[in-house]
């Protein structure tokens, strides 16, 4: 009589040899593919940690490293060659404290703040908005803006906005022009805070949801009007999140998207 033993070992070296004879086939038929993965998924990111920005995006004009405008000349190469889709800025934790007045203008009247975010070490701001757009345009990827609502205000989010954006006779738009930009960047992506259950506020989920609709809000009114005329109105390019803005007012982000 084969004992239970014997039984188990028949049963495993059948369903051994099984496997081994069976031959199991993936075919994918790229053919048949209906849907194109954005490839801003695979964006980028930029903070103030480290030497990511300074030393590693950016050393000034007068630096002995090799630099285009003071862009570090070695990784501006690198990053055209991979075709980097979009680049995240300024953060990050480091987001929720930035605040981007600070980083405009020329660069020695820039002030001097603490990036109490990372280390405590002292930021000069010489890489700020105009440096940021600058580089997105240099290496050909997308900028996308994460602004401050952990210590920041609506008020401060929609100047930004408006300094980028605008192309009217606005008092942000002719502050840009008086710092030397006088295109607007039209820049498309704008994240609202950045972990807002942690380092960005410590936020409860209801709380940042009604600041996210609050701040959506107002972004949304500060896009110039001359952009309604450029882009098509259509609301369903209008996003919070998966979910499509539509009505009141909302035609006025009509292809922006608010991450």
């Amino acid at each position: 009589m084969p004992t239970r033993f014997t039984l188990a070992l028949i049963c495993l070296l059948s369903h051994t040899l099984l496997a081994q004879t069976t031959e199991n086939r993936i075919v994918v038929d790229v053919a048949a593919g209906k849907h194109t993965i954005s490839r801003h998924i695979y964006g980028h990111f930029a903070e103030h940690l480290g030497r990511c920005i300074y030393d590693g995006i950016w050393v000034g004009e007068n630096s002995p490293i090799p630099n285009y405008r003071g862009f570090r000349s070695d990784v501006v190469a690198a990053l055209q060659e991979i075709a980097v889709p979009n680049i995240r800025w300024p953060g990050g934790c480091f987001a929720d404290e930035y605040h981007w007045l600070n980083g405009i203008g020329p660069r020695a009247s820039r002030p001097l703040t603490i990036n109490s975010t990372w280390g405590g070490v002292i930021e000069d701001n010489s890489f700020g908005t105009h440096e940021f757009l600058e580089f997105c345009e240099l290496i050909g990827a997308e900028p996308y803006i994460t602004i401050n609502v952990g210590s920041g205000t609506v008020k401060e989010a929609s100047d930004w906005v408006e300094y980028v954006n605008s192309d009217s006779n606005t008092p942000m738009a002719n502050l840009r022009r008086q710092n030397g930009r006088t295109q607007p960047w039209r820049v498309r992506y704008w994240g609202i805070g950045n972990e807002s259950w942690g380092c960005g506020g410590i936020m409860t989920a209801d709380y940042y949801a009604s600041e996210l609709a609050r701040y959506s809000w107002f972004l949304k009114l500060m896009v110039a009007p001359s952009y309604i005329k450029l882009l098509p109105v259509v609301c369903p390019k209008i996003f919070i999140g998966p979910k499509p803005l539509c009505g009141n007012g909302a035609t006025a982000m009509a292809g922006y998207r608010v991450f």
